[in-house]
């Protein structure tokens, strides 16, 4: 086993040794993470019916590890460009606010959610996968992509996932942020009935 000095349980040194001391460090700043929401948290497929959006897939252990985030303390909120009453209803449904829908301009909107919870760029995480999400990567502490974004948006990225978008992105990227800040081994000592009772 590969293990890193200076954390504490062994998934904590699996997962950060296959990182970068760049990313671990990037990723140990991060005090509020924002995730792009189609392609992100879905696998970026648009279900429609003959009432408009049917379906939306979203990944249950993307939605542990966001709430694994949440309650080891690290704010997280979702940005989209689009507009989906299922996206809010996936996002009451794991307690996640703000979820700001129908967003081009997601720098400016980013930079607000920084101002307003205190913090600089610098301890902002984010996580896209196309072209909108290039203002935002590029100025954030820590970016973060899918392999299946265009080239061009995951190279603007500091970490890309080894899984695609919907498939568990989302969770890889939760598993390093707090590997990076030594907070995932509180999450396998936690109790069943906090961590583990609830649908994700």
């Amino acid at each position: 086993m590969n293990e890193l000095p200076g954390f504490s349980h062994p998934a904590e040194a699996q997962i950060l040794a296959r990182t970068s001391a760049e990313v671990r460090e990037r990723a140990r700043a991060v005090r509020m993470m924002i995730f792009d929401v189609d392609g992100i948290l879905t696998d970026g497929s648009l279900w429609y019916g003959e009432h408009g959006e049917a379906v939306k897939p979203f990944n249950a252990l993307d939605g542990h590890g966001l709430r694994l985030l949440r309650e080891q303390g690290i704010r997280v909120a979702w940005v989209s460009g689009r507009k989906s009453a299922i996206t809010a209803r996936r996002a009451a449904e794991l307690g996640i606010s703000p979820v700001l829908q129908g967003i081009h301009d997601k720098i400016t909107t980013v930079e607000d959610l920084a101002r307003e919870a205190g913090l600089g760029l610098d301890a902002v995480g984010y996580m896209g996968d196309d072209i909108i999400d290039l203002p935002v990567l590029q100025r954030v502490g820590f970016a973060a992509s899918v392999p299946n974004a265009p080239f061009y948006v995951s190279q603007a990225a500091h970490w890309v996932a080894g899984l695609p978008g919907g498939r568990g992105a989302v969770r890889e990227c939760c598993d390093l942020v707090l590997a990076a800040q030594g907070r995932l081994g509180a999450c396998f000592t936690a109790s069943l009935s906090t961590l583990g009772g609830a649908i994700q």
